[in-house]
């Protein structure tokens, strides 16, 4: 069931969703949490289906916010609320409402998404591209537990992992982050396996993939030893090489799909590790609301820290790591001796 309203208002908004839920024959609200989506048009479409598609592993009411620029001068200054409701089989499980948004009230899109929030529930903003800088001070994040950016849709996602980490607040987690879930749990069941000194990492992965520094951060936070950064062709995360001990550990993808787990003396195993799609990822991510300390650990360790090849030299040993920045040294000193581990091994689990 779908409901077009023009030039409205809030309070008509939830009148509609009121009158609809009646009309299908579901008055009760069966909502887990308010998902709000800020993003353009060109982009509404792909964020919305993938939205539905998590909404069946947790319903929820989504509002997309839309902001429309407008054509001439005398336009802009003409404010414009336009919705579409849709419930029932046109929003899967939950409830969406497209806003649209005109003129000065572009500005101030948290008045209109305030009324429109399910009472005493969640509320988790996701910014499919075009993410604030300083999520938690956005009008719209201030409204919610959780705020999701993605750093793969920025221009310059390094300079973009540098911000998030200055204007970190609990809360704040990235899909660039959630993308590598597996890569993290494997490695640590490979470590798990052996019982040996981790004393440098390279992590291989396509160049403008900010996940790539997210893992070389996160292994480097955790085992404390050097960890180089190399580029290839992709796609996304290529390879993550361990040198123990023991002999090298390889977690190697070469097509995306499916891995090859290398241990000294364990014969090649063959992992599944597909490329996530977006809803899978946002589902992920709707599962806990809770702050991520981990992620918070890693992105505070900064991209600084990691070592590169030198130029033209991509995968061909490891280089020392510069000394801490800035970046680090803005952590609470109270963050910074947790996040340092005893164990080394122990510690990557």
């Amino acid at each position: 069931m779908k409901t077009d309203l023009t030039d409205t208002t809030a309070s008509k908004i939830n009148k509609a969703l009121v009158l609809g839920r009646r009309a299908i024959g579901t008055p009760a609200i069966g909502m887990v949490l308010t998902l709000v989506i800020v993003t353009d048009e060109e982009n509404a479409y792909d964020a919305l289906k993938a939205a539905s598609d998590a909404a069946h592993e947790h319903p929820s009411r989504t509002l997309v916010v839309i902001k429309r620029v407008s054509r001439s001068l005398r336009d802009r200054t003409q404010s414009r609320l336009d919705a579409e409701v849709r419930l029932g089989a046109d929003a899967g499980t939950g409830e969406t409402v497209v806003l649209r948004l005109y003129g000065d009230v572009a500005d101030h899109a948290q008045s209109v998404v305030l009324p429109l929030l399910l009472p005493d529930a969640p509320v988790v903003v996701w910014w499919p591209v075009n993410g604030p800088l300083d999520p938690a001070k956005d009008p719209l994040g201030a409204l919610a537990q959780r705020r999701v950016t993605d750093t793969y849709a920025c221009e310059d996602p390094i300079r973009e992992l540098t911000a998030r980490a200055a204007a970190y607040t609990p809360g704040d987690t990235d899909l660039s982050w959630t993308r590598i879930t597996p890569w993290r749990s494997m490695l640590a069941a490979a470590l798990d396996q052996v019982d040996c000194q981790v004393r440098a990492v390279e992590v291989e992965g396509e160049e403008f993939n900010p996940s790539c520094e997210l893992l070389a951060m996160w292994l480097a936070d955790r085992l404390g030893v050097p960890v180089e950064r190399s580029r290839s062709d992709g796609p996304g995360l290529t390879a993550v090489r361990l040198d123990t001990d023991c002999g090298p550990i390889v977690l190697g993808r070469a097509d995306g799909s499916l891995a090859t787990l290398s241990i000294q003396g364990q014969p090649d195993r063959a992992v599944a590790l597909k490329r996530r799609d977006t809803a899978e990822l946002i589902a992920e991510e709707l599962r806990r609301l809770d702050p991520d300390d981990t992620y918070a650990s890693a992105l505070r360790h900064g991209v600084e820290r990691l070592g590169a090849p030198a130029k033209g030299e991509a995968g061909e040993g490891p280089v020392a790591v510069p000394a801490p920045v800035e970046t680090a040294a803005k952590a609470p000193a109270k963050d910074a001796a947790q996040e340092k581990a005893p164990v080394r091994k122990a510690a990557a689990k």
